[in-house]
Parts: C-alpha cells; sequence; structure tokens
C-alpha cells in the first residue's frame, strides 16, 4: 500500500521540464558561419561568458547580461539541422549548395536528423539546442557556446 501511495504523490506533481536547472558555458567555437577572424568585441564577449552559469527559471534565464532574460515564453519544438541557431546553417546552404546543413551539424556534435529546440521568447533571441539531455548550445554575435547541465 506505501508503494501506491508514493506514485499517486510523485504523479501529482508534474516533472520539471528537462531545461530547467544550472547550466555552465563550458565552451565556445568561432561559428561556421563566420567568415575570417573574430571581431575584437566578440572575442571579448566571448572570454567573458565562458564559464559562467545560467540558470534556466520556469519565470527566468539568470546569467550575464547576454543570455539573462525576465519572462521567458518557452516553447520546446524539434529542429531539424537548417533550422539551428536561427536558420543560419541553412542560410549557408543557400549561398553554397556543397554547404550541407547535417553535415555542418555533426561537425559541432549534434548527431541525428532533428533537436530539441528551447524558444525562449526573450528579447535576445536566444534558442537552446540540445544535443543531448545535458548538454545545449546556443549562437550568440559569432560563436557558438556549449553549455553543460550542473
Amino acid at each position: 500500500m506505501t508503494v501506491l501511495a508514493g506514485a499517486l504523490v510523485s504523479s501529482a506533481f508534474p516533472a520539471e521540464p528537462f531545461y530547467i536547472g544550472t547550466w555552465k558555458i563550458a565552451s565556445a567555437a568561432v561559428a561556421p558561419w563566420h567568415d575570417g577572424r573574430p571581431y575584437r568585441s566578440d572575442l571579448a564577449e566571448m572570454k567573458s561568458l565562458v564559464d559562467k552559469l545560467v540558470v534556466i527559471e520556469p519565470a527566468a534565464i539568470l546569467g550575464p547580461r547576454p543570455v539573462a532574460c525576465k519572462g521567458p515564453k518557452y516553447r520546446v519544438k524539434d529542429y531539424p539541422a537548417d533550422m539551428l541557431f536561427q536558420g543560419a546553417f541553412g542560410e549557408m546552404h543557400g549561398r553554397d549548395n556543397s554547404a550541407d546543413p547535417v553535415k555542418i551539424a555533426a561537425q559541432l556534435g549534434f548527431r541525428g536528423s532533428s533537436w530539441k529546440t528551447l524558444e525562449t521568447g526573450c528579447g535576445n533571441e536566444l534558442d537552446y539546442h540540445f544535443l543531448d539531455p545535458g548538454t545545449a548550445a546556443f549562437g550568440l554575435n559569432n560563436y557558438i557556446y556549449t553549455m553543460k547541465k550542473q
């Protein structure tokens, strides 16, 4: 009887969405859509973001200014490769047919054909693309940042 009561209690409270929690910006790489060397301001921003924490809460995203957001409007969608990073890989293919969005995504660690994407609805227009439940990526000013769940 105790097991049944425990099951009833746990089902009364839905699990938090997979993206809720503390994430660490573990690394950054120059985005494949950027030709040439990074701008000085992008480089400075990148250095200020790596190793910082981002906390995704139900009603806010806490962290450094470029990623922080009050009152997000979350939506989770499945994105194909050409839609990752606000369609940047699709745009690359549009300019050059040899630029295969699936291959570009694979070079960044994306395996498969579609990925969970958290659309935040924030003014900073950042979306988080999940390579797996513990790894997410976002693009900002010619860099792709990788976050690890803590």
